[in-house]
């Protein structure tokens, strides 16, 4: 199959409110304009070196996701285009984001990544971290970030009784986050479900995915 009839063969499986974050990271440009000339027009990079360099050569209609995990000074490589920050996982980062958003004079949206995995190497919040960052986000007046979502990564487990129950638990903190009106606004976005479990992130409530392999085939 190539990386055109993966990406269609999935978009067609997807609920039309469910976004298809196609994962990159280590594919050659050349991939990625395959799937650009298919439509896809939102792509998922983990390493900001590399996603600088194929923003720079690619067409500038192309939404760019920083999915890794980001450290703050390397925020200022990114802030001039990135459109959204899936990993953003302390009130530091969110303030450098912030000040480096306003260098440019943009508003950058982010995704709080909550931690929901049984796993050390995972990172994210808990649901106090949660509220004390969102309290200070609408009070202390960031205005060039805006909190648009919550992300999280399941397990890598097989067991998808452990997956679902994490999955859940995001969307329940989604939920109650959205119901207690912290912010003055709804929060929109859902990010969880991969390569391997995103039928599974949607039946929970996942309003975006992030697909990689499936698309480009494994990485090597």
């Amino acid at each position: 199959m190539s990386i055109k009839d993966n990406l269609l063969r999935i978009k067609s499986q997807l609920p039309e409110n469910v976004i298809l974050v196609a994962v990159s990271k280590t594919k050659p440009v050349s991939d990625l304009m395959e799937a650009y000339n298919a439509g896809q027009r939102i792509f998922g990079e983990n390493k900001i070196q590399e996603m600088t360099e194929k923003w720079e050569q690619m067409p500038k209609d192309i939404q760019w996701h920083m999915i890794g995990h980001v450290q703050t000074n390397k925020v200022k490589y990114m802030a001039e285009y990135v459109s959204l920050i899936h990993g953003v996982d302390s009130l530091k980062l969110l303030q450098e984001i912030n000040k480096q958003a306003a260098k440019h004079n943009r508003i950058i949206d982010c995704l709080l990544q909550m931690y929901i995995a049984e796993e050390e190497t995972k990172f994210g919040l808990d649901e106090k971290e949660l509220e004390d960052i969102l309290h200070i986000v609408q009070n202390d007046k960031l205005q060039n970030i805006k909190v648009v979502g919550l992300m999280g990564m399941a397990t890598f487990t097989d067991n998808q009784t452990q997956i679902k129950m994490e999955f859940l638990n995001l969307k329940s903190t989604f939920d109650k986050i959205n119901s207690l009106s912290i912010v003055n606004y709804q929060l929109s976005i859902i990010s969880m479900g991969m390569s391997g479990d995103y039928n599974l992130a949607i039946e929970c409530g996942s309003t975006m995915v992030r697909i990689g392999s499936s698309i480009f085939g494994n990485r090597k």
